[in-house]
């Protein structure tokens, strides 16, 4: 045999073991998508979109395709039964449903942490559709995964697994334009949880009115081992302003704020440690946390000092 026969022969036999190997991690996929079918449902709003089994008679969806409290749901043996929403969580868009004679079952579940894991998108928006994502995306936005996955018409409410099957999150093809992102899985179920309990889900509130102020970069001494690896986008995006900070102009009576003695004049820059990344940041992140108690930093009279807060609920 020649020397260029033998290159061939090599070549061609490298071509076909990774043929099979690719339609061997196919068919894999394929019999994931498979076993976690019944656990995908079509939720008949005033639109079809997709819902995700949690429960014995649970199933979660997003929140805003919902016009009412009650609705059908189509299984995946064809069944359609009644279902009412149990409660809605306007932040992260999920409701909770309840159907009686859903007898579902509880998904395994698990969390990607793995740059390049490829996640599988699970939807039934009619019939079951599939699309495939990689783990690694950046985040565009705090408390939500990026599937990496194309969206398609009715995904919203599905599952976002990993490829053994597990379930990473609930699906949203409508939290931001053109991206499939996904609620985690583990802060789905908790919210799932409090939804049943009480029907909603508990808003955190501090009780101020701020205004934002930004701190010239040169200016910003202690703040810049803080922003370090965040980077300083300012205004223009010329990179001259340093740290973003909420003039306190108001405090509510009776407040959590007034109760830690927070003041008006007083500069918010940080929660538990972490800088306020935009005007809104405090807000996103206090209302998630109701009753819990947070380490707020505030510049007072030209000196930061932490200032502990229990925030309150409503």
């Amino acid at each position: 045999m020649t020397q260029e026969s033998s290159n061939n022969t090599s070549e061609n036999s490298a071509a076909t073991e990774t043929r099979q190997e690719f339609a061997r991690l196919s068919a894999a996929l394929a019999d994931t998508a498979e076993r976690a079918s019944a656990g995908v449902v079509t939720v008949l709003a005033h639109r079809r979109i997709s819902g995700t089994v949690i429960g014995a008679q649970q199933v979660l969806t997003i929140a805003h395709a919902l016009h009412g409290d009650e609705l059908t749901i189509r299984t995946q043996d064809g069944r359609e039964l009644s279902a009412s929403v149990t409660g809605r969580d306007p932040v992260s868009d999920l409701a909770l449903l309840t159907v009686p004679d859903l007898n579902g079952s509880t998904p395994s579940t698990a969390a990607p942490t793995r740059v390049g894991e490829l996640l599988l998108a699970l939807g039934r928006p009619d019939t079951l559709q599939a699309s495939l994502g990689m783990a690694g995306q950046p985040a565009p936005a705090a408390g939500w995964l990026a599937t990496g996955a194309q969206p398609f018409r009715g995904v919203s409410g599905g599952m976002l697994l990993d490829a053994q099957g597990a379930l990473l999150g609930i699906l949203n093809a409508g939290a931001m334009r053109g991206q499939l992102l996904a609620v985690p899985v583990e802060t789905a179920l908790k919210i799932a949880g409090v939804l049943a309990e009480k029907g909603h889900l508990p808003q955190g509130f501090l009780g101020v009115g701020t205004q934002p102020v930004h701190f010239p970069a040169e200016a910003d001494t202690q703040g810049a081992a803080r922003q370090e690896g965040q980077g300083r986008r300012g205004r223009g995006g010329r990179g001259r302003w340093g740290r973003l900070g909420l003039t306190v102009v108001r405090v509510e009576d009776g407040s959590p704020a007034q109760t830690a003695g927070l003041k008006v004049g007083d500069v918010l820059l940080a929660l538990d440690g972490a800088a306020l990344r935009h005007p809104g940041a405090l807000h996103e992140d206090i209302r998630r946390r109701a009753g819990e108690t947070v380490m707020l930093s505030v510049l007072r009279g030209g000196e930061e000092q932490e200032v502990s807060v229990t925030l309150g609920e409503r």
